[in-house]
């Protein structure tokens, strides 16, 4: 495969994957040392904390993505190939990728997570799962298409499947998504579908542990809870989902629910990569890293962000995996992959934690920064305007904003459309 010949006496660094800690990286990384390559399956940067509003209705897949040929429109030393990594060959500093094989001289593992159904192979065929924009976008679609049946369901039985939902993970996507389709259900849809009577719609939220948001306090946990049941929510906790075939949701004591949509957002775990040893993986298929993000084993491969697991003192089973995370250990990795051109040592990575914000809907929201406990209007302002920053491009904080201000006077979200894919025969 050609590729841009290397100026001066640049390194060539392959960056595989473009969120938030690759993205950063490539931003970081100065010009007159570095030459980028830059690989992702999709030529846009997504904005993952917000997936959970366009399945929803509440934002448009472009509000919260950002094409990466304009991000970097004024950076000529950061190149994009949009394919798959295949393999890695660490002898000769190569990576297998649908379009060919590419030379490097560092190797950065930046590819994120996928989710983590736990070998339940049912719950995988049968759920829906929010990782991506197209995995939000069949949701939104699934959850219009279901109400457009009830109005002629055949029977209470089959209404009620299609109008109920399971939400597994009482996570923070969990949790915004229950409060989401509550709010539509109690605001929304009635309006839309005067026919069907959405008082006998279920939402139900199911965690497998004691509470809901569990790497926030428990202040935190029980206030989303009270929260989620005021808006009608059953929270179900301490039980797990032990099969679903697509109608029926059998849980781990013995009881079952009835909907056709479970959407499961219960873990996420790492993926492997040819050419790279079992030994470098953890049990939650995470690459081993050292303090310096560097894989165990290797020479000149490092990962950051979710993929990348870092055991520390404070955190022995790896950091969590956020943004801020992600963010951080580019911006050590950055300073790190300068230092030895300007003869200084390289310095391990510290997480400072900024603080955890997760919200359930209009004025209600909770966040933990260090030892303020904040909760209902100041917390969902904080969780807004800290969300608003973190978005790419003035157009898309515009839109996304405007849209807030919409649905806060109106509660009405005005993107209920179902989109179909047509695709061309072969």
């Amino acid at each position: 495969m050609s590729l841009p010949p290397l100026k001066g006496n640049q390194k060539r660094v392959i960056i595989v994957g473009a969120g938030f800690a690759g993205l950063k990286l490539a931003e970081l990384l100065p010009i007159d040392l570095f030459q980028v390559i830059l690989i992702d399956k999709n030529n846009y940067h997504q904005f993952q904390p917000l997936l959970y509003q366009v399945a929803t209705s509440g934002l448009e897949p472009s509000n919260i993505c950002f094409p990466l040929r304009k991000v970097f429109q004024n950076k000529w030393n950061v190149y994009m190939r949009f394919t798959e990594v295949t393999g890695v060959n660490q002898e000769a500093k190569t990576i297998d990728t649908g379009i060919g094989t590419i030379p490097y001289d560092y190797l950065i593992l930046a590819y994120g997570a996928v989710t983590n159904f736990f070998n339940n192979e049912m719950v995988e065929k049968n759920s829906y799962s929010m990782k991506s924009v197209s995995e939000a976008l069949l949701l939104r679609n699934t959850l219009l298409q279901n109400y457009e049946k009830a109005l002629s369901a055949q029977s209470d039985e089959e209404r009620d499947e299609l109008l109920n939902v399971v939400i597994v993970g009482g996570g923070p996507t969990g949790v915004e998504l229950a409060g989401a389709i509550s709010e539509m259900r109690n605001k929304i849809l009635p309006k839309d579908y005067s026919e069907i009577n959405f008082r006998e719609m279920k939402v139900y939220l199911i965690e497998a542990g004691p509470k809901l948001l569990g790497a926030m306090s428990d202040k935190s946990g029980n206030t989303v809870q009270d929260y989620l049941e005021h808006l009608g929510v059953s929270v179900i906790k301490g039980n797990a989902v032990k099969n679903f075939d697509g109608r029926i949701v059998e849980l781990a004591d013995g009881t079952s629910l009835h909907s056709n949509t479970l959407i499961w957002a219960a873990g996420v775990k790492g993926s492997k990569l040819k050419g790279l040893s079992d030994e470098m993986y953890s049990r939650s298929t995470r690459l081993l890293v050292d303090e310096y993000s560097a894989v165990k084993g290797t020479d000149g491969i490092y990962a950051i962000g979710d993929i990348a697991q870092m055991e520390t003192k404070e955190y022995p089973k790896g950091h969590p995996q956020v943004a801020q995370v992600a963010l951080q250990q580019a911006a050590c990795l950055a300073k790190n992959m300068v230092n030895p051109f300007k003869g200084k040592s390289k310095i391990p990575f510290q997480y400072k934690d900024k603080g955890s914000l997760a919200t359930v809907g209009r004025n209600k929201a909770v966040a933990d920064i260090k030892k303020l406990k904040l909760r209902g209007f100041i917390a969902w302002f904080v969780w807004m305007a800290v969300h608003l920053i973190s978005i790419i491009g003035v157009k898309n904080k515009f839109f996304v904003v405007t849209n807030w201000v919409w649905q806060y006077f109106t509660y009405d979200p005005s993107l209920r459309l179902i989109i179909r894919a047509k695709y061309r025969k072969p």
